[in-house]
């Protein structure tokens, strides 16, 4: 019997900030060595894929590029499906959406420290990106006022560091949507159904989603119609800021070398 996909999330999973989570490294390649694929799946989408490569690398998980899946991605893939991909399209994110618009072939991309409030736009994207500010929330609000369709690449109200949450894509969305008096028409990434539709796309249609969030990775696994694999390592758990569920998923583990000396054994 072939090994199921693995399908793994970064933030609290993999690391943490910068940190690497002890013994994540490890896991993957014994997993890989067992004869896995394993997939990254992240709803962070200010990092572009080669980024992310690299940054696997630098904590010894040597990755194809290909099998990193962000809420970009997902973004993108919504846009190219409802947007002329001539019509302009304001960027109120990270350098991980402009890369993901223009591998699907929108040619109007506009970051939204340069947009002007006379613009008009099709589509505004607001992914996290650590250069929210005055300037760029009052480009995304005049974008949507005027009549642009609201695209959040994820509603993750934080996400995992070291030592504390940080502010997630969730948080800038809903100062966005103040702003505007709209709340997004889309949210791409985790658990949605682009997110999921771009996954079966890299990955078919079986696996296992690993995940620290139950309510946004649980939820995306039970999108994709697979088994879902909490790790108490991010925002999961009776330390974190989301419980574990009752019921329970089908595996619940301290950290990913945990569920991998599980499986293994």
């Amino acid at each position: 019997m072939t090994a199921p996909v693995l399908c793994c999330d970064l933030d609290g999973v993999v690391w943490l900030g910068t940190t690497p989570i002890p013994g994540s490294a490890e896991a993957i390649a014994r997993l890989r060595t067992a004869g896995h694929r394993v997939v990254f799946v992240t709803n962070n989408s200010s990092s572009t894929r080669a980024d992310y490569a690299t940054k696997l690398a630098n904590v010894g998980v040597p990755t194809d590029p290909l099998d990193i899946v962000s809420s970009a991605t997902a973004a993108a893939h919504w846009i190219a499906c409802n947007v002329d991909l001539d019509a302009p399209v304001l960027v109120h994110a990270g350098p991980g959406v402009a890369e993901a618009l223009r591998e699907r072939g929108c040619t109007r991309l506009v970051d939204a420290a340069a947009a002007r409030a006379s613009d008009r736009y099709a589509a505004v994207v607001c992914g996290w990106h650590r250069s929210f500010d005055f300037e760029r929330l009052a480009a995304a609000a005049d974008a949507l006022h005027g009549g642009a369709v609201f695209v959040a690449t994820n509603v993750d109200p934080t996400y995992p560091d070291v030592d504390r949450r940080l502010p997630g894509n969730g948080a800038l969305v809903a100062a966005v949507a103040t702003a505007a008096g709209r709340a997004p028409d889309v949210i791409a990434g985790k658990p949605h159904a682009s997110m999921a539709a771009v996954v079966h796309d890299v990955v078919g249609s079986t696996g296992i989603m690993i995940g620290d969030r139950p309510s946004t990775d649980g939820d995306f696994a039970a999108a994709l119609g697979w088994p879902f694999a909490l790790v108490l390592s991010g925002v999961g758990g009776p330390n974190g800021e989301e419980p574990v569920p009752d019921p329970a998923p089908a595996f619940v583990e301290t950290d990913l070398a945990s569920l991998a000396e599980r499986w293994l054994a």
